[in-house]
């Protein structure tokens, strides 16, 4: 799953994401690892709004751990499931694994879900990030309570730290825990878009969000799925400005060449070879534009070999040693600094595979 936050240019100054993790495309022809990106979420600025408080220290910039989340994937409860005899909890996906329990060594005897704590758990994801709005003239519908107090969502906070939860459970393997959380933060921004259809920051997370449910879906085995939201995600990522890198250059040309591979692996060369094309075109329109950006030519090159690779898998030898020709002569032409160690790793990754591509021609 990608680190990219999807609501990262809401992000205050400096802030930094406390989760990082590793993309690896594990199901291509061609090896290779995707950049990382820190990102975070950010406070709402409205002097008349009163961050929610939570008693057990969460907030969308710390995320700490409390009675509510698992020891073992350090995320919010998922289907809790109490253990025999020692009544520790943890997400049944999480337990499962193990034949004692992580916390105290007690042989498991059982294991039985905890339907009164994974309720709390849910009220809390619902009401978590909501903001107190003290009611004025003019804001709106009165609160049905004496109080008059508004509460209202903040996608951004919200959205932000369900991303954050499901990257917690991704990576530890909790993979339905994070599908879930997903497809939260991808229904609220939905909703936000029935009223703001063309708002671009909406499209961009929800892009990422999508490419993450794929993600999801891959590593359960489920590849239409997979393909569905890859789809879908490059079809909002579509709708932003081509100029913006990170986004529209990145996450989008990662989806199409994820869409590739699942079909690549599946035997459907000629789907694989279109997505791969369509993924090499964004990218080869990035190199015109940001040429001095290594990581770029890198990409361009990879994407190449992905083409070529299933142009001699189809039998279009001619058609596929060019190709390999081109991305190796973007690899040797690229010059990199002395501070670019990884970038260095990662072109001689590729173009070693090139070369050996060549070599069996």
């Amino acid at each position: 799953m990608s680190s990219l936050c999807p609501f990262a240019k809401l992000a205050s100054a400096g802030a930094t994401c406390p989760v990082k993790s590793d993309n690896k495309t594990t199901s291509c022809p061609v090896n290779h690892t995707d950049d990382d990106n820190e990102k975070t979420g950010n406070a709402n600025t409205d002097p008349r709004v009163v961050p929610a408080k939570c008693p057990f220290g969460y907030d969308s910039n710390t995320f700490k751990l409390g009675p509510l989340s698992c020891m073992v994937c350090h995320a919010l409860l998922h289907q809790s499931s109490k253990c025999t005899p020692c009544s520790h909890k943890f997400c049944k996906a999480c337990i499962l694994r193990f034949k004692d329990c992580p916390l105290c060594g007690a042989d498991i005897q059982g294991i039985e879900p905890d339907d009164e704590l994974q309720g709390l758990v849910d009220r809390f994801i619902d009401g978590h990030a909501r903001i107190k709005r003290s009611h004025a003239a003019g804001d709106g519908e009165f609160a049905s309570d004496k109080t008059k107090v508004i509460y209202e969502d903040v996608s951004m906070e919200r959205g932000a730290f369900l991303v954050q939860q499901a990257m917690r459970a991704f990576r530890a393997q909790n993979i339905e825990s994070a599908k879930s959380r997903l497809s939260m933060c991808a229904e609220d921004i939905r909703e936000e878009l029935k009223s703001k259809e063309d708002n671009q920051e909406l499209c961009s997370q929800l892009g990422a969000v999508l490419g993450m449910l794929g993600d999801c879906c891959r590593t359960l085995g489920d590849a239409p799925s997979a393909i569905t939201y890859y789809e879908e995600s490059a079809e909002f990522l579509s709708k932003l400005p081509k100029k913006d890198l990170e986004v529209f250059v990145h996450t989008l040309s990662v989806s199409l060449n994820k869409i590739g591979d699942l079909h690549y692996y599946d035997g459907d060369l000629h789907s694989a070879r279109s997505y791969y094309a369509r993924s090499l075109d964004v990218r080869r329109s990035a190199v015109k534009e940001h040429s001095a950006v290594a990581s770029q030519v890198i990409d361009v090159a990879t994407s190449l070999a992905k083409v070529a690779d299933v142009d001699r898998n189809l039998g279009n030898e001619s058609m596929a040693v060019e190709g390999f020709e081109e991305a190796i002569k973007c690899l040797e032409n690229l010059k990199l600094e002395s501070g670019e160690a990884s970038l260095e790793q990662r072109r001689l990754s590729v173009l070693d595979f090139l070369q050996k591509q060549l070599d069996d021609k």
